[in-house]
């Protein structure tokens, strides 16, 4: 289907650009909270000055791993999920069309399941981009998660996966809603 190739190619290109952005600040914040007392312009600094610009993107291949997967998955179930259950409407209004309330409900629905399938998909990488950009040592994907999976067990990969669903319902099923009203 040419709408499923178009939302993940779109997204997952979508995804790639915003890397650029996201992987300084995620490394920013995953040192913070393990750093008291320093405050966000005293930890760029201290990371420019002791590896360069380019200190500011360790993680950046994990993050790419998250980031353009997740954006193309993200894309395309929600469009997917959105037409399932506008159709579902659609059937139950007798073939009419869907109300502007079913269709914001179909957008939420599609929404936060969107958001939730994409987490449960991309969240062992999310585990394994943190542990590498709170790390003060140079760490690689592959054997960062080599580390995490004998040291821990695989389950370690999915520590926190209940809550971030729990989150992620509610906020993606927000997001589309509010952008379509």
């Amino acid at each position: 289907h040419d709408s499923v190739a178009k939302a993940v190619l779109c997204g997952s290109f979508a995804g790639a650009v915003q890397c650029t952005l996201i992987c300084p600040m995620e490394l920013v914040k995953c040192r913070l909270q393990l750093q008291a007392g320093t405050t966000p312009a005293q930890l760029i600094s201290l990371l420019v000055r002791d590896h360069g610009p380019l200190g500011l993107y360790r993680g950046w291949w994990a993050t790419v791993w998250r980031e353009v997967p997740a954006f193309g998955l993200y894309f395309a179930s929600y469009d997917y999920f959105k037409d399932c259950i506008q159709g579902w409407f659609e059937q139950s209004n007798n073939g009419e069309e869907a109300t502007h309330a079913q269709i914001l409900t179909s957008s939420a629905l599609a929404g936060g399941t969107a958001g939730a399938l994409t987490w449960a998909v991309v969240y062992p990488v999310d585990v394994i981009k943190t542990r590498i950009q709170a790390s003060n040592k140079a760490m690689g994907l592959i054997s960062t998660t080599r580390q995490l999976v004998q040291q821990h067990g695989v389950r370690y990969l999915f520590r926190g996966l209940s809550i971030a669903l729990v989150r992620a319902f509610p906020v993606n099923g927000t997001v589309f809603p509010v952008y379509e009203w």
